[in-house]
């Protein structure tokens, strides 16, 4: 019998029976390693702390970081909110005084909440590392001022405006990038820019001095589809669904063209109006067809220029030849000629008026009860009566009265 306190290395376990330590039974097993065994001696187990690792601690506290920024972001925000007005108000006035029209000019200082959810952002090499190691500094959209204009060539003119205004520091084309990284249809240009030195030594523009501001330019319907790009929130073009994606795809394409279509329209219709305005001076008046634009020139070269009316006035007064039944120039110099136009004006008015009321004049004595009849206020009693009544005066005036007709009645 072996020692006791050793178990033979053979191909057999040995079980001690409930009778007796010393009675064995021989059970069939396989072959066991040979252990050594004392008194004081214990099977050898795996360590607690291999077995139930502890969970790694974090490397950086970004919540702590989070309301760290905060809290300093919070005690500077309303500079910034001024900051950023004061450039919106800046831009409006200087896009107004080169005549640059645009949709829109907004001016904000970041909001508290988006901007500690972009200082919680995460480095993109290193995960335990916050991006904006110091935010104040790192973010540089705390102020924002966005420009939002009808057309694309127009965003040629702000970036002009901003060379002129404004010390640029930065220009980021999204256009270019979305074309690099395969994005849907976020087109924009985003421009870092501070205030320049000679506008911050004046008092009013001082406390900006060294602040940065991002302007944000883009067009009506490229600002359309970043708002709803940005409320469905796909941040990758791999989370999009194939379906959704085509349809994406789809909408972006055609966004594209329209704002393209657009810009040839603007193209075109400033083609014509040069064009029309060339063909009035030259006299070729038969080519030129009844708009505000070209009303404007002919009546600018025809009873002289006047800074006084208002756009509106040519507006009205094109809609009403065009409902007298004119169709160019050419008719409606044929109506008034041989008219005095500031006699006209002082039968009725008594003293000379504005070149459009003037016209107007002209007309009612040219087309005589023509111009009453198939005025666009030819319903109204108040407008027939007084017109009537003018009608009456000019004759009495010794005013020969006529009766030109553009066929407009044969239409109706």
């Amino acid at each position: 019998m072996p020692p006791s306190d050793t178990i033979p290395n053979d191909t057999a376990s040995v079980e001690t029976t409930a009778n007796s330590a010393a009675d064995y039974t021989i059970m069939p097993s396989t072959a066991v390693a040979p252990i050594q065994c004392t008194g004081d001696t214990q099977l050898p187990t795996e360590s607690t702390a291999t077995l139930f690792p502890q969970a790694q601690e974090p490397s950086f506290d970004f919540e702590a970081h989070r309301r760290a920024a905060i809290d300093e972001y919070a005690k500077v925000r309303p500079l910034y909110e001024e900051f950023s007005r004061t450039v919106a108000n800046i831009l409006t006035e200087a896009l107004t005084r080169k005549g640059v029209k645009v949709h829109s000019i907004q001016g904000r200082a970041k909001e508290l909440e988006s901007f500690g959810q972009k200082v919680m952002r995460h480095s993109d090499t290193e995960p335990e590392v916050p991006k904006y190691a110091s935010p104040m500094k790192d973010i540089t959209d705390l102020a924002a001022a966005r420009v939002i204009t009808f057309f694309p060539r127009t965003t040629d003119e702000v970036e002009t405006c901003l060379n002129t205004e404004f010390t640029i520091t930065e220009k980021v084309d999204h256009t270019a990038q979305l074309q690099q990284e395969e994005r849907l249809g976020y087109q924009s240009v985003h421009y870092l820019v501070r205030l320049k030195e000679d506008r911050t030594r004046l008092p009013e523009y001082g406390r900006f001095s060294g602040m940065i501001v991002e302007v944000q330019v883009r067009t009506v319907l490229q600002h359309a589809w970043a708002e709803i790009e940005h409320d469905i929130q796909y941040k990758s073009p791999t989370s999009i669904p194939v379906a959704i994606r085509r349809r994406f795809m789809a909408v972006a394409g055609m966004l594209e063209i329209v704002d393209r279509e657009f810009q040839a329209i603007q193209d075109a219709d400033s083609e014509l109006k040069e064009s029309a305005r060339k063909s009035v001076q030259h006299g070729d008046l038969g080519r030129v067809e009844i708009t505000a634009d070209a009303l404007q020139a002919y009546l600018d070269k025809k009873l002289g220029a006047d800074a006084r009316v208002a756009d509106w006035s040519y507006n009205w007064m094109a809609r009403v030849l065009l409902r007298l039944g004119f169709g160019n120039f050419r008719q409606v110099d044929e109506c008034i000629m041989g008219y005095d136009d500031d006699r006209i004006s002082r039968v009725l008015y008594g003293a000379r008026q504005g070149p459009v009321t003037r016209f107007e004049g002209m007309l009612l004595a040219g087309m005589g009860e023509n111009f009453i009849r198939n005025h666009p206020s030819s319903q109204e009693t108040w407008f027939t009566t007084s017109r009537s009544n003018w009608l009456a005066k000019l004759q009495g005036a010794g005013i020969r009265i006529g009766n030109y007709n553009t066929g407009v009645s044969l239409l109706r």
